[in-house]
């Protein structure tokens, strides 16, 4: 029995009888055996110039059947004999048989008498056995046999066609459509498969033959006619013009395979350089709004007006609630793509990106680091400054209601006191003159704290940096100018009263009395009404409460005060009596003082009409600081749920990123759960921003309620979607890695596992040491410190003494898996060159497609070895350039 051309021994005469018992000796199997056979030794004799008409004729002296075996094995046969002699043809016929034999066939009931006595089936018998040598033995598809392996192609082929079935050698080809299937796989432009039908087979067939001769160079060697019209096609004939298309589109398909490893690699190079160029572009965007940003965060120039500085606080917090939130994420996406690049750049044993210089992640991270501090710094010198301004509003309102009262008071005193009067005066006159100048050395005494108190304020308001000093002190300055005046003043006319008083005695001692309890009462009253007009601030309850119980305490005293002014009243009532009594002239003229009962009661009644209007004012201000207390409580409530939210969701983001808790998917998919319950969770921190506005706008400062600020919580929720973010790029990137390399969840699991037990502080590093005993823990052999030293220059190239678990995992990955490596797409491209040295633009365009053909145009340098011919390109440094192995 036959073994399908792999070898081994071939009875002819037991292939006879099975040929009889499977009806293959039909004539017209025959014919078509012969045809075939006959066209397909004429495809490779006309390579020598001949060819042959009748092949059991033609092969008897044994000439062309010898330069048939040369022909298709390319090696050379012994010289044959030239005689015409029987002897001579069968001694030609047995060196063909010894070849054929040499080759690892044996032919058994095959001898050079039948060949040379024109047996067609033995001649045809022995084409056959040549065939299955040369021309379809080297056909492998899975480790099959040769004719399971062709017809194993034949169905990969033919598989997307419809109407098209490839079973066997014999009916599946008889519609002529798998013939097209073949051709239209391989040469799409020679036919239009959409426009053929299964009821023409005559069509089909013979387009399949004339396209294949002409286009193929593969020569008709079926008949279209017995294909149709016999019932059984002849299998060795249709396997035989079927291994032709086999061999002729075997070339194109390894051209196919090269152009196809070309085009990942430079796809994957283009996908590269469009990260590469979005990186640069976020960078340079938002290093540039920071830059902007910058200059307005670093003002701290004020124009010392408090509606100016509301307003940079209004700006602020639109800042931090429009403008910002954006370069939040565009941050965050920008740290997402430079990963991602650097996992893609691993995966394809590509180098490292580094950014353009000011552009490195590291430099972005510290301008951010600079404008978190600058907002933290603007906005605590925004609420100062408002709390300063308010400060100097408040004292510039008390200097000026403190100085008004100063300079109505003091009108009129300097001509008084510098008035010769007291030398035109009755004794009792005199007398009262000098009791009226005692009087008012007591009140100018009782006024000198209030002119402290004036200086004081101007002081403090000066070193407050208030706007308008200049004017405050040029006021200030009259004052104690003025009451300089008036002291010396005073001391003056004190002396010259001395010197009357020796001769002025007489006194009026009710007018005195009244005199002498009417100032310091009048004073008193001056500096009750100052008290209760007097404007306070205060940022807690118990500064208020504080105030209310002094005025409380102030209201006990009334019915002291109210006893003091009936009795000072009734001295004035009792000089009225003495005077309507006794009918003295000008008695009720006080030569003492200028004050009068009227004046002091008008004071009185105003003092006691105060006293409920201080009590509505502080009562105001006391549901005032109630609110706030209540806006603290309200802050410190919410506060207290976000915060501990935030930092349970922080340690649940982190557990989950140490790769502890189920596979990478599992990972993922819990991380955008985190992700889209933190999203969810967004209106708890919009509804604190709008209390947090709330207790700023009402001057709350302090919260003794809860340790948490508005600051601390925006830091933790920007570091919570950071933290997410972070996290799921980095498993997207593991997955990557596993899916793009072959490695098992087992084995990222197990080197996961590894990396984690000896980074016992979680720091998502280890040291040198800890990275050793690591690999050793992972069966990693390490051969010395030398061995140890190229790894970690692998690991950590910016010798930071750390290894971070992605440089880890690329490590193991590569000790794990294979890559593409820039030989292979060396030799990719050398098989699209015809194995040149240098490949030319054409090949390129006809090879890849028109985009990645164009790229490899302008990249490439030209060829300029020996042998160079115009437009010659060299592939062998552009590969090497794509792994970062030249310097292209």
């Amino acid at each position: 029995m036959m073994n399908n051309g792999m070898g081994g021994e071939i009875d002819y005469m037991e292939q006879e009888e099975e040929w009889e018992r499977e009806g293959l000796l039909d004539p017209a199997w025959e014919r078509q055996q012969k045809k075939t056979f006959t066209a397909w030794c004429n495809s490779h004799l006309r390579k020598a110039g001949t060819g042959i008409e009748n092949i059991d004729e033609d092969f008897r002296n044994g000439l062309k059947l010898m330069l048939l075996l040369e022909v298709i094995s390319g090696e050379t046969l012994p010289k044959p004999d030239r005689g015409k002699m029987r002897f001579h043809k069968i001694a030609n016929v047995n060196k063909a048989l010894d070849y054929i034999a040499s080759k690892g066939v044996r032919l058994v009931s095959i001898g050079a008498e039948e060949i040379v006595d024109g047996n067609l089936k033995m001649t045809l018998g022995m084409v056959w056995t040549i065939i299955l040598r040369f021309a379809i033995q080297d056909i492998s598809v899975e480790e099959m046999t040769a004719k399971e392996g062709l017809l194993l192609w034949c169905q990969r082929k033919t598989a997307p066609y419809r109407n098209v079935n490839v079973q066997n050698f014999h009916l599946s080809w008889k519609d002529g459509l798998a013939f097209c299937a073949l051709i239209h796989r391989h040469r799409p432009d020679l036919l239009d498969y959409s426009k053929l039908s299964k009821d023409n087979p005559l069509e089909n067939l013979n387009l399949a033959f004339e396209i294949a001769e002409k286009h193929l160079d593969i020569p008709k060697m079926l008949d279209p006619y017995d294909l149709i019209n016999f019932p059984k096609p002849d299998e060795r004939a249709i396997m035989t013009y079927v291994s032709c298309f086999y061999h002729a589109f075997q070339g194109a398909q390894q051209a196919e395979t090269a152009a196809n490893r070309i085009c990942k690699v430079l796809k994957v190079n283009q996908e590269n350089e469009r990260l590469m160029e979005e990186y640069e572009r976020l960078a340079s965007d938002l290093l540039e709004w920071i830059r902007r940003t910058m200059p307005w965060l670093n003002n701290r120039q004020s124009d010392n007006a408090l509606a100016s500085v509301q307003k940079k606080l209004e700006e602020y917090r639109t800042y931090r609630r429009v403008h910002k939130p954006p370069r939040v994420e565009q941050k965050a996406k920008l740290e997402t793509n430079f990963n991602t690049l650097q996992t893609k750049l691993r995966l394809s044993n590509r180098p490292a990106y580094m950014p353009t210089e000011g552009k490195m992640v590291s430099d972005i991270a510290n301008a951010w680091k600079g404008l978190e501090t600058s907002e933290k710094s603007f906005e605590e010198w925004l609420l100062s400054e408002i709390m300063r301004l308010e400060r100097l509003e408040h004292l510039a309102k008390k200097f000026k209601h403190k100085s008004d009262i100063h300079e109505e008071w003091t009108k009129g005193k300097e001509e008084m006191l510098q008035s010769q009067d007291f030398r035109h005066c009755k004794l009792n006159e005199l007398k009262a003159l000098k009791k009226k100048h005692e009087a008012f050395e007591s009140d100018l005494a009782a006024h000198q704290d209030r002119v402290e108190q004036i200086a004081a304020i101007a002081h403090e308001l000066n070193a407050l940096g208030y706007h308008d000093s200049a004017s405050v002190n040029q006021r200030c300055q009259r004052i104690c100018d003025q009451w300089d005046r008036l002291g010396s003043f005073t001391q003056r006319r004190r002396q010259a009263l001395d010197e009357a008083e020796k001769v002025l005695e007489k006194i009026d001692t009710l007018h005195l009395e009244f005199a002498k309890r009417a100032a310091p009462f009048n004073n008193w009253l001056d500096g009750t009404s100052e008290d209760l007009v007097d404007m306070f601030i205060v940022h807690t309850i118990e500064e208020i409460q504080g105030l209310i119980d002094a005025h409380n305490q102030f209201k006990a005293t009334l019915g002291e005060a109210d006893k003091e002014y009936n009795s000072i009243v009734s001295l004035v009532k009792e000089v009225e009596s003495i005077a309507q009594k006794y009918q003295v002239p000008g008695g009720l003229e006080n030569p003492y003082t200028t004050l009068t009962a009227s004046t002091l009661t008008k004071k009185w009644n105003e003092v006691r009409q105060l006293v409920p209007q201080r009590d509505s004012t502080l009562q105001n201000e006391y549901r005032k600081q109630q609110n706030n207390e209540m806006l603290r409580r309200q802050f410190a409530e919410k506060g207290n749920q976000v915060g501990p939210w935030i930092e349970k969701q922080l340690d649940a983001v982190t557990a989950i990123g140490m790769g502890l808790q189920g596979s990478l998917e599992d990972q993922l998919h819990r991380l955008k759960e985190y992700q889209q319950g933190v999203t969810a969770y967004r209106p708890h921190i919009d509804e604190l921003e709008k209390i947090h506005q709330s207790v700023q706008e009402g001057m709350v400062f302090e919260n003794r309620y809860t340790q948490y600020t508005m600051e601390t919580l925006r830091v933790g929720w920007e570091q919570l979607l950071t933290s997410i973010n972070r996290n799921i790029n980095e498993v997207e990137n593991q997955i990557l890695t596993r899916d793009s390399k072959g490695i098992t969840q087992q084995q990222l699991t197990e080197f996961r596992g590894s990396f984690n037990h000896f980074d016992k502080n979680r720091t998502g590093r280890l040291a040198k040491d800890e990275f050793r005993s690591c690999l050793v823990s992972l069966g990693y052999s390490v051969q010395g410190d030398v061995d140890f030293s190229r790894i970690m220059a692998a690991v950590d190239p910016n010798n930071s003494g750390y290894v971070h678990f992605d440089a880890f995992l690329d490590f193991m990955t590569r000790e794990s898996t294979d890559t593409d490596t820039a030989e292979q797409v060396i030799d990719s491209f050398r098989i699209l060159a015809a194995d040149k040295p240098y490949i030319l633009p054409d090949e390129l365009r006809r090879e890849l497609p028109p985009d990645q053909a164009e790229y490899c145009i302008q990249r490439m340098q030209p060829f300029k070895g020996p042998g160079a011919v115009p437009g010659a390109l060299d592939y062998l440094s552009f590969s090497t350039a794509l792994y970062g192995e030249s310097d292209i």
